[in-house]
């Protein structure tokens, strides 16, 4: 298991090097570019100010913004110099922020963070009981009522759960009782640190209604199919011979091979701070990561897509290393010799 493991941290590095290749090859055939960006914000800015007569950007002028972006060499050149900095920890300066891409992410990681552990934890904690309450009530009212709730979950968007959530509780057609949208209110800052506290988690308790429900869903229905699987192999025939119930036989030995599939799922938990949805940042207005990648490609911001990119792919081989590691404990059978 241990060779297992450092061989896995090992193919990291050159898995994460034909990432990068592949990306930055991908985003020399993109149309347009950062420096087409800029200059259309600046166009856009002058007729804004009532300027309609802007002159065409000459050649010189060109050829000024290609070395302050550094577009002033050739694309291979150009990757080199920024896999260099990379090496030493830095991925470049955002071209829309005029900031280090580190900090672009590291300042919506905590909103993220926050929006990916809550709805990952409360579905686990809340799935696998359910899960198993519904594979002993398999076939009756409670099954089925509660079925139909959990796929109303998964087959509603988490976006058009989220319009519905405020049309219904933000003051819409019925109830006014939770903000339309933000992270926190006006008066935030003069507020206590249990007021704060309390004034956030009001704010985001119907984004994370909207980020959990098809996942929680999705989860539930897993554990509870994987339970009725388990429930018709022979081991399960034997505790009952033993004089196991069923309910004992169901929680003491299917329980524990049933998570198996579960543990496939738990390599997300390294990914967390991109589980950010567009849509329901949108809805929320919440300056998320999913709202930072879609501003960042419709910039043509390329340091901070590859950025990323990047960690995000470290982070999801990491999980999935993670995961070999939780078959293992979950049942002891499976081996990497």
């Amino acid at each position: 298991m241990k060779i297992y493991i450092l061989r896995r941290i090992i193919l990291i590095i050159p898995t994460l090097l034909g990432i990068t290749i592949v990306l930055y090859t991908l985003i020399q055939f993109l149309p347009g570019g950062p420096i087409e960006n800029y200059i259309s914000k600046i166009r856009s800015s002058l007729n804004a100010a009532g300027i309609s007569n802007v002159q065409e950007v000459t050649e010189h002028e060109l050829e000024i913004l290609r070395k302050n972006f550094g577009y002033d060499k050739p694309a291979y050149i150009r990757y080199f110099h920024w896999l260099g900095r990379l090496v030493q920890g830095d991925l470049g300066e955002s071209f829309s922020y005029q900031e280090p891409v580190w900090d672009v992410i590291i300042r919506r990681i905590p909103i993220s963070l926050f929006l990916g552990i809550s709805s990952f934890l409360l579905s686990y904690l809340i799935c696998i009981p359910l899960a198993l309450k519904k594979a002993l009530k398999h076939g009756t009212k409670y099954d089925l009522i509660s079925s139909s709730i959990i796929f109303a979950g998964y087959i509603i968007p988490g976006y058009v759960l989220g319009l519905l959530l405020i049309i219904f509780l933000s003051g819409g057609s019925f109830l006014d009782i939770f903000p339309i949208g933000g992270i926190v209110s006006e008066s935030f800052e003069d507020l206590s640190l249990i007021g704060q506290l309390g004034d956030f988690l009001y704010h985001m308790f119907l984004p994370l209604l909207a980020y959990m429900a098809s996942e929680f869903a999705f989860l539930t229905i897993l554990v509870k199919n994987s339970l009725l699987d388990e429930a018709g192999k022979k081991y399960m025939l034997t505790a009952l011979a033993k004089g196991a119930s069923y309910k004992q036989a169901i929680r003491h030995h299917a329980l524990r091979n049933a998570l198996i599939p579960l543990a496939t799922r738990m390599s997300e938990i390294f990914t967390l701070i991109f589980t950010s949805a567009l849509l329901i940042e949108k809805v929320f207005n919440i300056d998320g990561m999913g709202l930072l990648v879609y501003n960042s490609m419709l910039d043509r911001d390329y340091n901070v897509i590859l950025g990323i990119i990047l960690i995000g792919s470290f982070l999801a081989m990491l999980g999935r290393l993670f995961s070999d590691i939780l078959y293992v404990l979950i049942d002891p059978r499976i081996r990497y010799d």
